[in-house]
């Protein structure tokens, strides 16, 4: 049992660490990295955007897009076959607008997932030198097409994620949303992901990818993993196995999301991924799970009280971290915890029970074909 209590302790401090970490690299290198960048419309950037039944967000996305300081752009939107009124929506601010261009979806072919194929199909028709894919529910401030073009010019990178600044309204939202970038930033040093060669240190985010288009066209790594739920994860190792520069960044405040505006959903959508971001392995996830979640039950049962505080005062310290990191209330996410930390077990059960009867449904589909 002493052991056990050593390594529950062991893995808290390291928790407590990177999250530190982060914020600092949030702090000093992206803030520094970001600030002051050159008002040069050059080169040429296609802003891709995949849709489906995005009638709620698609107005927002575009005014966003239509509104940056950055004028040497392309917008071209893939209407993914929505039931809703996105594609008229769309159609209607590409009247004022040449820049916009709209899509219309193809047959979509068995082996693929749907937004793999929409983003394939996009990069296709893009002629720009950067080609930069955002979800259809992301707005970004005026000035970021400038700062994201200034620093992969300047730094070379090929790949630059961006975990966007949650936006969390609904009470369901509070207590699932967070729970993402606790486990993103309690356990991934994000520096190291552009800093070291090891593709088992890379994170990425599909709602925001930024890549040089040579780059692209030459890999089109949306194709590589056509099948894959987490195609944003396996891109970025798989650059980074090719030795390609590659950049995560989160808590920015010129890019924000509404990612889920519910409960129901975001459980739906949280279980897609959940085991990927904790190693691709059910196992895996549920220890570290238990730990986090339980690991106080080690201490009251050897009567340790010394480091029962000490791992009480580390994983609120964490939460403050991260908090701090994605701009999010410091007071309700330190409130909300425990409920936080229950919802990764709901997570981790949904996406078994998902795999079992492989059954996912987003967005009308089921993302188990075979």
């Amino acid at each position: 049992m002493d052991l056990l209590c050593f390594l529950i302790i062991s893995f808290s401090t390291i928790q407590l660490i990177i999250a530190l970490v982060n914020y600092l690299y949030l702090k000093f290198f992206v803030a520094s990295a970001l600030k002051d960048v050159p008002k040069d419309n050059n080169p040429f950037v296609s802003i891709l955007i995949p849709a489906r039944n995005e009638e709620k967000n698609i107005p927002k996305t575009l005014k966003a897009i239509i509104s940056q300081n950055y004028t040497n752009i392309e917008i071209i939107v893939y209407d993914d076959n929505s039931n809703d009124r996105t594609k008229d929506i769309v159609a209607s601010f590409q009247s004022n607008d040449s820049r916009i261009k709209l899509l219309e979806a193809q047959i979509l072919p068995s082996d693929w997932k749907g937004k793999n194929y929409a983003c394939h199909t996009l990069a296709q028709h893009a002629k720009g030198d950067y080609l930069l894919f955002l979800d259809a529910d992301v707005t970004i401030h005026n000035d970021f097409v400038f700062k994201i073009v200034s620093l992969a010019k300047k730094e070379k990178y090929a790949l630059i994620s961006c975990f966007p600044k949650p936006i969390t309204l609904s009470f369901g939202e509070k207590i699932t949303v967070t729970t993402v970038y606790y486990i993103l930033l309690s356990l991934l040093p994000l520096a190291l992901v552009s800093k070291t060669k090891y593709p088992s240190i890379s994170a990425a985010n599909g709602q925001c990818m930024f890549f040089e288009a040579d780059t692209y066209r030459k890999i089109q790594p949306h194709k590589v993993f056509k099948s894959s739920f987490v195609e944003d994860i396996d891109i970025a190792r798989y650059f980074k196995k090719n030795q390609l520069r590659v950049l995560c960044l989160t808590g920015l405040s010129d890019i924000k999301c509404r990612m889920y505006d519910n409960l129901k959903d975001a459980i739906n959508g949280f279980s897609k991924n959940i085991v990927k971001i904790l190693g691709n392995n059910f196992l895996t996830a549920i220890v570290f799970w238990l730990i986090t979640t339980f690991g106080f039950v080690s201490f009251i049962l050897t009567k340790n009280y010394e480091l029962l505080n000490l791992w009480i005062f580390q994983f609120f310290l964490t939460r403050a971290f991260i908090s701090l990191t994605i701009g999010k209330s410091l007071i309700s996410n330190l409130l909300l915890s425990p409920i936080q930390q229950f919802f990764i077990g709901v997570f981790i059960y949904k996406s078994f029970i998902n795999k079992i009867t492989k059954k996912q449904i987003w967005k009308g589909r089921n993302l188990y074909f075979f």
